[in-house]
């Protein structure tokens, strides 16, 4: 029976403070081992992903980035058994793994055989039990790659060049870069003269710090990229920055002048009638979804206790989405996710609107299906039904999708929405060469089929974007 912490004394406290964090570094080594027998015996059709990292990131709680750290280690430390048996044993953490290990593999050019080696061995000794600090393993590093690396000074090495782009857990992202002297040069020579205080009109001092001047400076450089005609295509489009938000969330426009001022013509036509033959849609009640009679716009009362049954239904689901923030209630980016109403309104002011009619569920209706290939208002109405590859698990960003005919086009399939669904490269290539099936389900949206060899049942999954609990 354990017992509990605070029946603990302070030296029991300790003592198991350290098992505890013993037993997690021979997990975490455990994890390691398994996955680089996945990595070598399970195929990518029952891993649904190119490879374990994937897989990782969709089943457990880990974030890519970690996924990424320990697939990376699983497969380095194989042709390292020294570097292996110091995990393995736990008396090595694997951040020092990975430092030591992406030495080893990319040493020195200068450095010999015999002195490869002899560094790792020491790098191995410096980095095992608790005096082992990073700060002291990576200067090691540096100075071995600073005395046999190649002529080129660091400094001036673009091959060290990252930049690292991180999205926080508050929706914001945070930069961090490493560049040669040439980039930096490069990069300073563009800010400097968007950085400069500039005085308000009245004479006023410009209160921003250097850091927000130069955020702003770089903003600036961002938004002239964008509105420059010789963008590199991605996705079809020339890159440009789409949101995604619902009209009744985009009517109160009081701080950039009346709704006249953002509609056009094609925007108006499409929020009252359809690009194609199809049936027309009963018009829905906006805040609860319950369907509405066409002649009186009030809710139908031929039912009225069944029909307040679904009208509170539908709230629910309404309710759901409002928290959660699936991309109907509140602005939505492809690459950063929710945005407030009120920044959604700013971005409206000084945009070309496309008005996409979606029903309840975040379907969008009323789209071309005579084409082959998927137009650009198509994908537009995608990613805003799909996010990015619908593939469970997955979320690639929308920029690196596919439309893929459900019902191919070939055997006589439309570009229609009810038969599209964006897909990654590799998940476009799993559907067409697996028994992997995808539909689209009574919620008009994707539903993947996994093959027997994955799961027995073969119960239908959600797109990636519909994932986790939804209320009833």
């Amino acid at each position: 029976m354990t017992t509990e912490i605070w029946q603990l004394s302070e030296s029991e406290l300790l003592a198991e403070s350290a098992a505890v964090s013993h037993r997690i570094q021979l997990l975490e080594a455990r994890r390691i081992a398994l996955v680089a027998e996945i990595d070598t015996r399970v195929s990518r059709e029952k891993l649904g992903f190119p490879g374990p990292a994937g897989w990782l990131t969709s089943t457990t709680l880990l974030s890519p980035s970690k996924a990424t750290k320990i697939v990376a280690l699983a497969r380095g430390i194989a042709a390292f058994p020294d570097i292996a048996a110091a995990v393995n044993t736990g008396v090595m953490t694997v951040d020092h793994a990975a430092l030591i290990l992406t030495f080893a593999e990319t040493p020195p050019e200068n450095l010999p055989e015999e002195g490869r080696n002899m560094a790792r061995a020491a790098l191995i000794k410096s980095a095992t039990g608790p005096d082992a600090r990073t700060g002291r393993i990576r200067a090691a590093i540096t100075r071995l790659e600073d005395s046999f690396g190649t002529k080129k000074p660091p400094a001036e090495n673009p091959d060290r060049n990252e930049l690292f782009a991180s999205k926080t857990l508050n929706g914001r992202l945070v930069l961090q870069g490493d560049f040669d002297a040439i980039t930096g040069e490069k990069l300073l020579t563009a800010l400097s003269p968007l950085t400069e205080p500039h005085p308000a009109a009245d004479g006023t001092q410009d209160d921003r710090s250097p850091a927000k001047r130069r955020a702003d400076a770089f903003g600036h450089i961002l938004d002239q990229y964008l509105a420059s005609s010789d963008r590199p295509i991605e996705g079809g489009e020339r890159p440009h920055l789409n949101l995604h938000i619902r009209l009744q969330d985009l009517t109160d426009l009081q701080n950039c002048g009346g709704e006249d001022d953002i509609t056009d013509d094609e925007t108006s036509r499409a929020a009252t009638e359809s690009d194609t033959d199809t049936d027309p849609v009963d018009p829905v009640d906006i805040n609860t979804g319950a369907p509405m009679h066409p002649d009186t716009a009030e809710p139908d009362a031929a039912d009225e206790p069944e029909a307040g049954k679904a009208a509170g239904a539908a709230a629910d689901r309404g309710a759901y989405r409002d928290l959660f923030g699936d991309g109907a209630s509140v602005g939505w980016l492809p690459w950063m996710g929710p945005l407030s109403r009120n920044t959604s309104r700013q971005l409206a002011c000084d945009c070309v609107l496309t008005a996409i009619v979606m029903d309840e569920n975040g379907n969008p209706l009323n789209l071309a299906r005579t084409a082959r290939t998927v137009t650009a208002k198509q994908r537009r109405a995608l990613t805003a039904r799909d996010h990015g590859c619908a593939f469970p698990g997955c979320g690639k960003p929308a920029a690196w999708t596919e439309g893929h005919h459900i019902w191919h086009w070939g055997d006589g399939g439309p570009t229609d929405m009810n038969n599209l669904v964006l897909l990654c490269g590799f998940h476009h290539r799993l559907i067409h060469h697996s028994d992997w099936e995808v539909f689209i389900g009574t919620d008009n949206h994707p539903w993947f089929v996994p093959p027997a060899t994955v799961d027995p049942y073969r119960q239908p999954r959600p797109s990636h974007a519909r994932a986790g609990p939804h209320i009833a």
